[in-house]
């Protein structure tokens, strides 16, 4: 495993609009296999500082419908990781930079993608934060400037940036 220097760049107002692309490519694969797909993470606050990767929920119904969202994802170009430990979540790494696939071979923003079922505790937290953070400006500052400095003394360190952020997400969450 390489290890990446965490950059958290300003907020960009191009990704909401590369979430809607990515957003678009896999909805037309999946169609009735997703409930919705969700920006999720700090790329989908307003004004919030980020890492400048895109995360993706994809909400299933059931996880009886798993098998056919990852035959599905595949065809995109993604590689099912296996839950990575979180239960209903599923996580999909890109094979290459222009996954997922499309009729332009171009390459797409980096991103995460998740499969998760309607009930999953992890989709929930996501969203409940997401919304916190957007319905609280005070928060979005607060944030960014915890993530400046864990990046500035963890920029090699992903699990001590990670766990550093995780008091001020439980307090969001309260």
């Amino acid at each position: 495993m390489s290890k990446k220097t965490i950059i958290i760049e300003d907020y960009n107002n191009a990704w909401p609009e590369m979430f809607s692309n990515l957003k678009s490519i896999i909805e037309h694969r999946l169609g009735d296999l997703l409930l919705q797909i969700e920006h999720v993470g700090s790329t989908a606050v307003p004004g919030l500082a980020a890492k400048p990767i895109i995360d993706i929920d994809v909400v299933i119904d059931s996880m009886d419908l798993l098998p056919d969202v990852i035959q599905g994802l595949e065809s995109l170009g993604y590689h099912h990781e296996g839950n990575l430990g979180v239960e209903s979540r599923e996580a999909f790494a890109r094979k290459d930079a222009s996954v997922p696939y499309s009729i332009l071979k171009v390459q797409k923003p980096e991103h995460h993608l998740y499969v998760c079922n309607k009930e999953s505790k992890e989709l929930l937290r996501h969203i409940s934060f997401r919304e916190a953070l957007i319905n609280n400006p005070e928060f979005v500052v607060e944030y960014a400037n915890l993530k400046k400095d864990l990046a500035n003394s963890y920029s090699e360190n992903r699990q001590a940036y990670t766990d550093g952020k995780t008091e001020f997400v439980n307090k969001v969450l309260m």
